[in-house]
């Protein structure tokens, strides 16, 4: 796939004029990182956004004693590092690639380019930024998460959580009592079964469902 197919299946992209897709393309760069490479350290200058198209990316911190939380994880058509980008601020935050990954990068410069020569294309990519960047519930963060481990192909609805549960709790944002109450309500509402780190999809539905904000856990 081109680097204009994979914006066209960006949705931060979504809807954008062919003109505008294929602007966008001239000026991104595909960058692959290894499992396990660093693609941003803390401190380091807004000088461009990335979108994930392969693989997952780990935004985390470290802490004075070395200890590391982590913040998000982003997968394919996740943005990552444009808060930076637009506020003109250094990334605050650490991002390395969760597994091999492969992103597009977009450089600021480039970036500010087309926007002023196309004031439109800021409007449609602000927009979908405010919605990827809107906070969600955490039984919505969960069973997105839960999803994105899962990718629905195959026989198998069995996962392995490849995070502990304090850092999944980290990533969710949440706290352990939190996070064990919903895993009870989900299981107990069928949606899933949980033993550990191991992890039974029952309802895949009824968990996409939770995660788009179309049902909710009673």
């Amino acid at each position: 796939m081109n680097i204009a197919d994979h914006i066209a299946s960006i949705p931060l992209f979504e809807g954008l004029p062919e003109e505008q897709g294929s602007a966008l393309s001239r000026i991104a760069l595909r960058r692959s990182y290894r499992k396990g490479q660093a693609i941003l350290s803390e401190g380091d200058e807004g000088s461009g956004f990335y979108v994930v198209i392969s693989g997952r990316v780990k935004v985390f911190r470290l802490s004075s004693e070395g200890k590391e939380q982590i913040l998000h994880i982003f997968g394919s058509g996740d943005p990552f590092g444009e808060v930076s980008v637009f506020s003109r601020k250094v990334f605050p935050a650490c991002a390395d690639a969760f597994e091999d990954s492969s992103v597009l990068y977009f450089p600021r410069e480039g970036f500010i380019r087309l926007i002023r020569e196309d004031p439109s294309l800021a409007l449609t990519v602000l927009a979908a930024l405010v919605d990827s960047l809107s906070l969600k519930e955490v039984p919505e963060r969960l069973a997105a998460h839960l999803l994105d481990l899962n990718d629905g192909t195959g026989d198998s609805s069995e996962i392995e959580l490849d995070i502990s549960k304090g850092q999944l709790e980290g990533l969710l944002g949440t706290i352990p009592e939190t996070l064990s109450r919903i895993f009870t309500k989900m299981t107990r509402e069928g949606l899933l079964r949980s033993d550990g780190s191991r992890i039974v999809i029952l309802d895949r539905p009824g968990l996409e469902g939770i995660a788009k904000k179309d049902r909710r856990l009673s």
